[in-house]
This record gives structure tokens, sequence and C-alpha cells, in this order.
């Protein structure tokens, strides 16, 4: 159903970095008039655009139970202009774009991706490689004391050592919470 599947890539390419169910998404369409849709049929559906490569899914990691969580994926355009093209000028979140250009930034260092659930708490990325891990939150500021001291919680829960980093456009020095470095990530997309 190629009306069907036009409207899927949009829902998702308007939805970057939220989570989504192949569930949801059928309600969804159901919702704007697609009666025969079911989760199957979108599950094939988001199966095929990742192996076209349009889009990545990150999958949940549970920090705390270590363990992956069967529900609740992200999924993250492989080109984010793309979903320009798509899209238009509409759905431009910049925090939603600019967590898909970390996510494809992590991808390109060698890192295998997650989002970290840590209680009820997300953590942007759970990123993995063969030296250890590495947390990140994403956020376009947080120049807002309540989005900081979000930003923050989250990473605050994680009782481990490794290193956890707030990535964001805002043009300050880097900063330490207690462990925790703010960064403004272009320059930590030049770092490497």
């Amino acid at each position: 159903n190629e009306a069907l599947f036009n409207s899927l890539i949009e829902l998702l390419f308007s939805s970057i970095g939220s989570y989504v169910s192949p569930n949801r998404i059928a309600n969804t369409l159901k919702s704007n008039g697609y009666k025969s849709v079911d989760n199957e049929t979108i599950s094939d559906y988001l199966k095929y655009l990742c192996d076209a490569f349009l889009l990545y899914k990150a999958t949940r990691y549970d920090i705390k139970g270590k363990q992956y969580l069967e529900t609740g994926e992200k999924y993250y355009a492989t080109d984010v202009t793309m979903r320009y093209a798509l899209l238009g000028r509409k759905y431009m979140d910049l925090g939603h774009i600019l967590e898909n250009v970390v996510y494809l930034e992590l991808l390109r260092r060698g890192y295998k991706v997650y989002v970290g659930k840590v209680g009820e708490n997300e953590v942007d990325f759970v990123a993995e490689n063969k030296e250890g891990r590495c947390y990140y939150q994403v956020a376009y500021t947080t120049r807002e004391e309540s989005t900081l001291a979000r930003e923050l919680d989250s990473l605050q829960k994680i009782n481990d050592h490794y290193p956890k980093f707030i990535l964001t456009m805002d043009l300050d020095p880097i900063v330490d919470y207690d462990g925790i470095r703010k960064i403004n990530v272009l320059d930590w997309l030049l770092d490497k």
C-alpha cells in the first residue's frame, strides 16, 4: 500500500527521537483513515525502512537491570536532509534533529547505540564499544534551570564510573556537574 507506506515515512520522520511502537503507529494511521492497517504490516514496513537504510532503530536498554527491553524503540533518519526534503519546515524540532545528528555521529565513531532507561527516567543514548560505555543527554539548550535539572537528573541516577555528557548548542565553556560534563555539541562533533 504505497499511500500507507508514504504516510508511515512521514509519521516517522516527523517523530524522530520519540518512542514509537507498531501498535501506536497503526492506531494513529487508522485514525487518519487507513482502516486495514495492522501491527504486523507496520512492523514489516519498519523493517523494510531499516533494511533500506532510510532509518536506524535504537532499542531500549535498562541501565540498572542491564537488559535489553522489547518495547519502546526510537527511529532516527540516516540523513536528516531527507527528512527536511519530505517535511519541509514543519516539525522543525531542533532538539530532536540535534539528537538525530548525535546518534549518527556515535554510530560513525563505532559505538553500538541504545536508548537508556534508568527507573522512570530516559537517557538519550547509551553508547558502547570495546573500550566501555558512555552516556549522553542531548538538548538544544539548557539555559532554563528546569531543563538543566531534568537532563542532569537522568544521568545522576546512574551509579557507575562511565563518562556522562550533556550536549547542547549553548555557547558556554565546558562545565562539570559532579562528573557530568556539559559540552557544546559542535565542539564535541569536531573533537574526533
